[in-house]
Formats: structure tokens, C-alpha cells, sequence
């Protein structure tokens, strides 16, 4: 064997060694053992699949967010002045009652928040969801779905609304 052979042979062995070295990475992180979360309302379930989408993506773990008292298709229908989603869109002070509390926050680093678009915003129960919790030292991220609205109103309006928190990047699934 020439000493260009053994060199080759050399550099190919390294490489193979430094390819097969273990990943710090788990199936459910983003980045160095970073955990994700992917919290989402959904009214309809079109919300409820694109997170699951996106956990399955990201390699999150999912909550729902799911409200004390069930959305009606009536409580939705957003033509009547007097259904329940049209007063508390119109009462930005509305905070609908969520059921529970993520009980393992101090897992995640980085918590996707899911809902549908309601009158070019997130709904109100959003704002519920977040000041039950405290999202210091996390990374909050926005995701929607809409039949026509974009995302960036709604996460604008979060970051508005809730400056103390550091906010990532948007994305609108359908």
C-alpha cells in the first residue's frame, strides 16, 4: 500500500467514526434536548389536525386546549350578532373559562400556540389560555388556521398583547 492509499483509508475511517457518533438529540426536540409543545383550541377539529401535523413535524408534544363550557355550532355561527363566539370577539375583556393547566411547562422551551382565525385575531380564549400560564424564559410561537385571513394580524396582536414574552416565528397551516 502507497502512503496516498493509507491516507485515503485514513480520512474515510474518521469521517465513518465521526457519522456514526450518537445524536444528543431526542425525538422530541428542536434543538439540544429542547422540548416542544404544541397547544392548540380548535373548534371544528380543522385546527385539532393541522396540530397534529405540526407535533408529528416538529416532534412536539400536544395539548389541547379545550374550553370549560364546548362550543355549539350555534356558539359559532359568527352571522349572528348574539352567538357566543360574535360577543366575546367583541369583548376583547372576554376570557372564556379554559379546562385545566399544562402541568409540565417547566418541560418545554418552546410552546406552539394553535387556533383558528375569528375576525382577523385569535380567539379570545387564547388570551385565557396564556394568562393562566407563565411563558418566562420560553420561546412562544403562533400557528392558525383560516379561510382566508393570514396569521400575521393575530400574532401581531399576541405580541401586543403580551410583550413580556419572547415570540418566534408564525405560521398559518390549513
Amino acid at each position: 500500500m502507497n502512503i496516498k492509499t493509507l491516507l485515503f483509508a485514513a480520512a474515510v475511517a474518521a469521517c465513518l467514526n465521526g457519522c456514526a457518533q450518537p445524536s444528543n438529540k431526542s425525538e422530541n426536540t428542536m434543538d439540544n434536548n429542547k422540548k416542544t409543545l404544541v397547544a392548540y383550541f380548535s373548534a371544528t377539529g380543522t385546527t385539532k389536525r393541522a396540530a397534529e401535523q405540526l407535533a408529528q413535524e416538529l416532534g412536539a408534544d400536544l395539548y389541547a386546549i379545550t374550553p370549560a363550557l364546548p362550543y355549539s355550532d350555534a356558539d359559532l355561527d359568527w352571522r349572528d350578532k348574539q352567538s357566543r363566539s360574535t360577543l366575546e370577539m367583541n369583548d376583547k375583556s372576554s376570557r372564556p373559562e379554559v379546562q385545566g393547566k399544562i402541568d409540565n411547562l417547566a418541560d418545554y422551551d418552546t410552546i406552539w400556540i394553535g387556533f383558528p382565525v375569528w375576525w382577523y385575531t385569535a380567539p379570545t380564549i387564547i388570551n385565557t389560555f396564556i394568562e393562566k400560564h407563565d411563558f418566562t424564559g420560553k420561546v412562544l410561537c403562533v400557528f392558525a388556521t383560516s379561510g382566508g385571513s393570514g396569521v400575521e394580524g393575530s400574532a401581531n396582536d399576541l405580541k401586543k398583547a403580551y410583550p413580556q414574552y419572547k415570540w418566534g416565528e408564525s405560521r398559518l397551516l390549513n
